[in-house]
């Protein structure tokens, strides 16, 4: 059997552009796709933390050093300029894979520039009221 984990993340990037007639549907600075070990045209599901938009598209481009993320075509009608979103990957693993799968979690701050890169998420814990 095989399990769908989350395979990459860019945590908390900004939408620096919105482009309703551009070709293509979400275009990330190569630095940051490699940073995640994410590629040109690979599936990715967006969700918006401004306003709770969630969408699945496909990565293009940017030019590396150029801290963009573009959201365009259709997807650009569920994002605008500045909002805060994660992009994931997701992958197919054996059970054996699974086990011992980490993926890699790229962070950022409000302009876009990578903080922290890391291969888990912290337990979280419940709140006492």
């Amino acid at each position: 059997m095989l399990k769908t984990l989350l395979k990459s993340k860019l945590h908390r990037i900004n939408v620096t552009q919105v482009e309703l007639d551009y070709e293509g549907s979400c275009a990330v600075d190569q630095d940051f796709l490699n940073a995640a070990g994410m590629q040109e045209y690979e599936r990715v599901d967006v969700y918006n933390v401004t306003n709770g938009e969630r969408f699945s598209t496909y990565l293009i481009l940017a030019e590396s050093g150029s801290k963009t993320l573009s959201v365009n075509g259709a997807a650009a009608h569920k994002v605008s300029i500045n909002d805060v979103v994660i992009i994931c990957t997701y992958g197919e693993f054996d059970e054996i894979e699974a086990t011992n799968h980490q993926p890699t979690l790229v962070y950022f701050d409000k302009y876009n520039n990578i903080t922290d890169i890391k291969n888990s998420i912290p337990e979280q814990k419940l709140h006492s009221v």
